[in-house]
């Protein structure tokens, strides 16, 4: 019996230390945090966004285009370098099952006929019925998984006529690891 139990031991403790993380993206703000899950289904956006995350892109940037019942965007305001250089350029990976929903992460862009997302700007969702008429035209690459209060806050600052917030929204984005379990339990209290 002596010999059985250090081996559960041992069994258990290397059960916990395998659990399985997930990267989850991190869009803290002063007025808190917005907790993203990134699409495989969306490899190149999905790539883009961990890298310039952890490179600090977004870190002096800010939700600059908030309107009620649309979107969150935040990222850079439109530079040459979002919709013009091919650095910051992706091709659209549109996919039937990833829909402009309440909390969908998507790549902003311009009215460029290729519909190429400019790497340096996100919006989230804000609209409760979901916006399909964007379906198809803009990649979804992410849903909220925590924080869309928080969204629903930010897009009822007052702002200007061009719906840039009079007092900045400033963006910490980050990648963070993430539990299988605390997932878990994280996707039962926001659902």
């Amino acid at each position: 019996m002596k010999k059985i139990i250090p081996c559960l031991v041992i069994i258990l403790l290397l059960s916990c230390a395998q659990e399985k993380t997930f990267q989850i993206g991190q869009i803290a703000t002063p007025q808190g945090e917005v907790l993203v899950w990134l699409y495989n289904e969306t490899p190149n956006h999905k790539k883009s966004f961990i890298e310039l995350a952890d490179k600090g892109y977004w870190d002096s940037l800010t939700f600059n285009r908030v309107i009620p019942n649309f979107v969150a965007q935040g990222g850079c305001p439109d530079t040459p370098e979002g919709f013009n250089d091919p650095e910051y350029l992706l091709e659209p990976e549109f996919n039937d099952s990833l829909l402009h929903t309440y909390g969908a992460l998507g790549a902003g862009r311009d009215g460029n006929p290729d519909k190429l997302s400019a790497r340096c700007q996100f919006y989230i969702v804000q609209n409760k019925e979901g916006l399909h008429r964007l379906d198809g035209d803009y990649t979804i690459f992410g849903k909220v998984i925590k924080g869309m209060e928080l969204i629903d806050t930010i897009v009822a600052v007052k702002r200007d006529s061009t719906d840039i917030p009079f007092t900045p929204i400033t963006l910490d984005v980050n990648m963070i690891s993430m539990k299988e379990s605390d997932l878990q339990k994280l996707y039962k209290a926001y659902n």
